[in-house]
């Protein structure tokens, strides 16, 4: 799948997973396309935990009863990042910024693949959720699950939500044409 139609699939699929697995090959391709994300001063601070193991891809999925799309999941990606990033430039530290690049590069692999995914961050932050995966995922004190991506085939076929006109959001030269 070309670039740009990856990116006019791509959307927050919430939905059914068919009951086939992902190749770890794909989940490799998928993690290693988040690792070519351009990071801050290069500093390279997001690192993945990739889950696949049924057993530990069932003890995530019960933690969240509302999204069917964590619920079937038949793989994660766990983006970790620090809890106290150290600057990189200037006082500042981009690691958010990091992520981000990297969870954007997976989401658009992920659907040049034919798999189906939700960027899953709000939910992480809440009722202790990223705390009880990162035991799960045996993180060492002072790493922190910053978004999980629930990976797998889609079984409901879902259009991206429409965008607003490129005329409403950019312009050439100077703010509001």
């Amino acid at each position: 799948m070309d670039l740009f139609e990856a990116i006019a699939k791509r959307h927050s699929y919430r939905g059914s997973y068919r009951d086939q697995p992902v190749p770890r090959d794909d989940l490799r391709r998928i993690v290693q396309a988040g690792i070519q994300a351009p990071s801050g001063k290069n500093a390279q601070t997001t690192t993945f935990v990739i889950v696949d193991d049924p057993a530990i891809v069932r003890q995530i999925a019960s933690l969240h009863a509302s999204n069917l799309a964590v619920q079937q999941a038949r793989a994660f990606i766990a983006c970790i990042v620090d809890q106290h990033p150290q600057p990189v430039y200037e006082g500042h530290s981009f690691q958010i910024e990091d992520c981000a690049a990297a969870v954007e590069n997976m989401l658009l692999a992920i659907t040049a693949l034919g798999y189906a995914s939700v960027w899953i961050d709000g939910w992480l932050r809440v009722n202790d959720h990223a705390a009880r995966i990162s035991k799960l995922l045996g993180l060492p004190a002072g790493k922190l699950i910053r978004v999980l991506l629930p990976v797998g085939v889609p079984a409901e076929s879902w259009p991206q939500k429409e965008k607003k006109p490129f005329e409403q959001r950019a312009w050439f030269n100077r703010y509001g044409g």
